[in-house]
């Protein structure tokens, strides 16, 4: 997976920075991949955000959490965010693996 720049994404750099402002608030959240139109370059103006986490401590209850922080950002995106080791949907899963770009990753 590559390290994803604003210009891949189509987000601004303060979008960028507030969306892990809110991961690095969590230390459940180990790293947070973007996957989707995004991670594509095929994003359009209004596009959502997909982004899954991982950490070995990530719960649903912690995930509402960031849910609500990063709705409480205001953002022009709907973000949709999930937890990896939860999804069992295993074409998602190859997608993520294929086009998937590290967002976030504790410790950067």
């Amino acid at each position: 997976m590559n390290a994803i720049t604003n210009l891949d994404t189509g987000l601004k750099a303060g979008t960028i920075i507030a969306i892990k402002g809110v991961f690095a608030a969590y230390p459940q959240v180990e790293q947070a991949i973007l996957y989707g139109s995004r991670a594509k370059g095929t994003y359009r103006y209004g596009s959502d955000i997909d982004l899954t986490l991982k950490g070995a401590e990530l719960t649903l209850t912690v995930l509402n959490k960031i849910d609500n922080d990063l709705d409480d950002l205001l953002l022009p995106y709907k973000t949709d965010v999930s937890i990896y080791h939860k999804i069992e949907n295993q074409d998602l899963l190859e997608h993520i693996e294929r086009v998937g770009s590290v967002f976030y990753e504790r410790g950067d």
